[in-house]
């Protein structure tokens, strides 16, 4: 992240400046004679080929077979040239990734006029293609040679040549060795409408355009090469897009690539292109109305035609022919090949979104939103809401019809899943990708395309709406429209049902109910039905990312959450029996809940104990009762009086005087039970333990200072109240607008508290985190399941510059520029103050709020400079291995509890306390281990405190019982402070 003071332009241009330099490729002499020299050697091995070798089928017998060719056989002839091109011919080469691609062009002797047909001229390219490789890899000056695929079509292996070389700088470079065949048919037979595989009935567009690609793609390179010589600003700008696209995860074989971006600027910078982008534009310039064209512009739907002068112009009966063929056309100069044939409706959509969102960067982030375009890694498990993973290694329906038909069969049944849940999360959803990365540069393709399904088919889905997402019924027809009816019954199967509604009205209806914190499992439970009832896949190869992580916010069979709905009625029916209060000197005017536990973002909030009823109600103890209750903190506010006294401890005094008043007018008025000490009233109700604190707003001023080693600054009472206050109802206000945000809060925390790091990160500041996931997302959208909003709370916690920026949370947009001004002038003046030790820096983590703009309230004391590197370091660890486990086929659910197990051998001390005797047992995910032999004292357990009611306490009275409760008892946090202050030496303690 920038620092405050570097969001000038002067400071992003020197950035991009930066990013240039080290994206940029150095074409020194050097450089330019190593990768020549290489060149020269690939050429020196290819003619040492004996012109007139017979080449049959037996040289790659599996692919040939797999692609279905006939009449393979022919006599080797060297290529009529062997020269570079692509990218590195104009400089236009992005690091890290050096390829250099080099177009072998295939002499017209290897092939008959009718090759075009069956897939005898990619059977033949390939052989060819076979030869060369087995005599490359006797060169000396290469070290490896391995197959690809270009632009992931298996049809269309290339081979990649790893020199011995380096380059000046000692990185590693690669060659691409693209085969090219210039003016090799008639252009005509590959026309759009033309039928080139006689098995099939219909026309062959795809497979025709994939002949074509070769036969023009040394002209399209060379009319590329022409646009981008000479203009610098033009070369930065590609360069810049390429690092963007590969951010963002674009670069997909039906979505975006090097070469389309290069066509696409190239476009904008000809004639055809109106001239768009010209000499006078600087590359941020030519950047952004590049992302505005591809975002914004209505050409994309009549189609992109470069018509260099003297050239014809294409007719729009061509025109419409062609998009009708494909979605989306970005033409050569002659209008007969579609450069974009690949591209996909979903792949586009996804494009033109990505562009969207960086112009948006680019209006709201600061810097121009240099950290959010070029610096983010936008990758699958952070970008789509939900993932999906298809095993089909041992399925061979995608492929019953044969491997390559008019496209391949992986290609072909990509759009077949992403048909059936288009049509089953219709409404839900804004984007649905489907992608097959089929092939590696471990693939052996002369064994034939077999093999190529061992990776599993992703599917990323973006939600558009919340509200529609967890709908839980698909409302169909009316069974009078019988055709209606019948094709909903046929999709949906056993899960349509007829119902008749209190309207009136009669439809089919598929259904899947769920209670509220279940609701994330609909769109599991719809995308599996539809694909085990369509595509015939047993439930087993279906790995929705979903509900891995529920395990850590259950206990038993449901979520705790799920008695928020009684605790919350419990406080309004506590909210009204205290403003009805009419014999205490002042009225209550205002009751605010305070505890996470109100708000829903607690991980374990408190169900109704049996013994925490008003006087008179009958309960039914159960087994085991618990002896410890847990207060919920509401804080009051009394009616105005100029009669408070302006003494600290005199204030507190007559605050307890009241709680006592309040206390005694509920048991007797209202028959409420109530316990009372001199610090705190407690009130029980509903099986909830209420706890009463009164703010004043003369409190809020005064700050309390404590000497030791260090002086710190303490909050009063009523401040601190004052802020939860504040904090509680900004947090009410955005979970109503976010229904994801409170599960996500509540892994963070669980993540937060199985790693020790509890007394390091209050509840409010992981609150805050998160909070901000949701307010400034950019350059993603809100998320909208829990899994990948808690990745991204990871990633924000081991990405962000701590050292360099204060987190602004603005939860109601209430802050203006000149808060904004003062929020970073307190940041740099506490940065300034210790800038001589920055490891005392305090806060370490600046949290800035509209009620905190001097991050006093979270964060002033904890977490230090070194818990939040532990923090950092811990949850870039928890965020890669999520991200693995999320792409990887990790079924298992060892794998996804290794993200809350902490590892204990990191301590010089560990302390194992007896589980039977914590009050809240279920609280911990797995029991301590501690390995490489830690040595851990044993005692025995004492006998005085028992968490749960003996069973011989169960035949004594109600009143007994409840006199046995103990409120805001926890031994574990007194052991804890017991353990602090009588330590003599510093060190640093951490418990969960």
């Amino acid at each position: 992240m920038a620092s405050v003071a570097e969001t000038s332009p002067d400071s992003t241009n020197l950035k991009l400046t930066e990013l240039l330099k080290e994206v940029k490729l150095d074409y020194s002499a050097a450089n330019t004679k190593i990768v020549n020299d290489v060149v020269s050697s690939i050429r020196d091995a290819i003619d040492e080929i004996s012109d007139g070798l017979q080449v049959t089928a037996d040289v790659a017998p599996g692919f040939v077979r797999d692609v279905g060719a006939d009449k393979v056989e022919f006599k080797f002839r060297k290529p009529k040239s062997v020269e570079i091109g692509g990218s590195y011919s104009f400089q236009c080469v992005a690091r890290p990734d050096v390829n250099v691609d080099i177009f072998l062009r295939m002499p017209k002797e290897c092939f008959h006029e009718k090759d075009y047909l069956n897939y005898r001229y990619h059977a033949k390219r390939f052989l060819y293609l076979c030869i060369i490789k087995n005599h490359l890899k006797s060169s000396s000056l290469v070290q490896d040679v391995r197959w690809s695929a270009l632009h992931n079509e298996a049809r269309k292996p290339v081979l990649v040549v790893y020199p011995a070389a380096r380059l000046s700088d000692n990185s590693v470079f690669s060659l691409k060795i693209i085969p090219t065949a210039p003016s090799l048919f008639t252009v005509s037979k590959l026309n759009l409408e033309r039928n080139n595989i006689r098995s099939l009935s219909q026309a062959t567009p795809k497979y025709n355009s994939s002949i074509l690609e070769d036969m023009f793609i040394e002209d399209n390179a060379e009319i590329i090469k022409r646009t981008f010589m000479g203009c610098k600003e033009l070369g930065e700008a590609l360069l810049l897009l390429k690092v963007w696209a590969r951010k963002s995860s674009l670069c997909v074989h039906d979505c975006l690539s090097g070469f389309l971006i290069t066509v696409i600027v190239a476009y904008l910078a000809s004639k055809s292109g109106k001239n768009r982008i010209n000499s006078s534009m600087n590359p941020m310039q030519i950047l952004r109305f590049t992302l505005d064209f591809i975002a914004n512009s209505k050409v994309w739907d009549s189609g992109l035609f470069f018509h260099p002068e003297g050239e014809r112009k294409i007719s729009n009966k061509d025109r419409m022919a062609k998009l009708e063929s494909f979605p989306i056309i970005i033409c050569d100069s002659f209008a007969d090949y579609n450069m974009a044939f690949r591209m996909s409706p979903s792949g586009f959509q996804e494009l033109r979104d990505e562009a969207a969102l960086v112009l948006t960067c680019m209006d709201k982030c600061k810097g121009g939103g240099f950290d959010e375009i070029f610096m983010t890694k936008i990758d699958y498990p952070a970008k789509y809401d939900y993932c999906i993973r298809l095993n089909l290694k041992e399925s061979h329906d995608f492929h019953d019809s044969g491997f390559c038909l008019d496209d391949e069969c992986w290609r072909s049944y990509e759009q077949k899943v992403l048909s059936v849940i288009d049509q089953a999360l219709r409404g839900r959803t804004k984007l649905i990708r489907v992608i097959w990365r089929n092939t590696s540069s471990e693939c052996n393709f002369e064994n034939g395309l077999s093999m190529l399904d061992e990776e599993a088919l992703f599917i990323g889905i973006t939600i558009g709406s919340m509200e529609e997402a967890f709908k839980q019924a698909v409302m169909g027809p009316s069974p009078e429209d019988k055709e209606k009816a019948l094709e909903f019954r046929k999709f949906w199967g056993d899960k349509s049902t007829l119902r008749w509604f209190r309207d009136g009205k009669i439809a089919e209806v598929a259904v899947w109910e769920h209670e509220e914190w279940e609701k994330h499992l609909i769109i599991k439970e719809i995308t599996e039905h539809v694909l085990m009832r369509h595509l015939s896949l047993p439930k087993q190869n279906i790995i929705p990312i979903v509900d891995q992580l529920d395990f850590v916010l259950r206990h038993g069979n449901g979520d705790p959450i799920s008695f928020s709905k009684n605790l919350l009625k419990a406080y309004d029916d506590l909210s009204k029996h205290l403003r009805l209060l009419d014999d205490i000197p002042l009225r209550i005017s205002s009751v605010q809940p305070l505890d996470s536990a109100f708000r829903l973002t607690s991980v374990f909030p408190p169900a109704p104990h049996p013994l925490a009823h008003e006087e008179g109600i009958r309960v039914k103890l159960e087994k085991p009762t618990a002896t410890c209750i847990q207060p919920l903190e509401v804080m009051i506010q009394l009616e105005g009086s100029g009669n408070w006294p302006l003494d600290e401890l005199a204030m507190e005094k007559t605050k307890s005087a009241f709680l006592l008043k309040i206390a005694e007018s509920l048991r007797n008025k209202q028959g409420i039970a109530c316990t009372a000490t001199e610090d705190d009233v407690d009130v029980f109700m509903s099986g909830y333990a209420f706890r009463l604190k009164i703010l004043h707003e003369r409190g809020l001023s005064l700050v309390k200072k404590q000497g030791g080693a260090q002086t710190k600054h303490v909050l009063s009472s009523d401040k601190r109240v004052f802020l939860r206050g504040q904090h509680s109802s900004m947090i009410n206000g955005l979970r109503g607008r976010y229904p994801v945000y409170g599960p996500v809060v509540r892994l963070a925390k669980r993540w937060v508290s199985a790693h020790l790091f509890s007394n390091s990160l209050t509840e409010e500041a992981i609150e805050l985190l998160v909070a901000h996931l949701f307010l400034k997302p950019l350059p993603f959208r809100p998320p909208c399941s829990r899994i990948t909003g808690f990745l991204r709370f990871l990633r924000l916690l081991s990405e962000y510059g701590w050292t360099f920026s204060p987190l602004i949370v603005d939860i109601n947009g209430d802050l203006t520029p000149d808060d904004d001004r003062e929020i970073n002038e307190n940041f740099m003046s506490n940065r300034k103050e210790y800038e001589q030790n920055l490891q005392n820096v305090k806060p370490a983590m600046f949290l800035a709020t509209t009620y905190d703009k001097e991050s006093e309230a979270w964060t002033r004391q904890s977490p230090t400079a070194a818990d939040l590197r532990r923090l950092a370091v811990y949850a870039t660890s928890s965020a890669n291995f999520l991200s693995n486990i999320i792409m990887k086929n990790q079924i298992d659910s060892y794998g996804w509890e290794c993200l809350f197990r902490t590892p204990l051998n990191n301590y010089n001390a560990v302390i194992l306390l007896h589980r039977d005797k914590l009050p809240y047992p279920q609280h911990l995910l797995f029991p301590s281990e501690v390995k490489l032999g830690k040595h851990v004292i044993r005692g025995n357990a004492s006998k005085t405190f028992h968490p749960f009611l003996l069973p011989g306490d169960m035949k004594e009275n109600l009143e007994v019982l409840k006199n046995k409760l103990m409120v805001n008892f926890d031994p574990l946090r007194y052991f804890v402070t017991d353990i602090e202050a009588s330590s003599k030496f510093p060190f640093s303690l951490c418990f969960n």
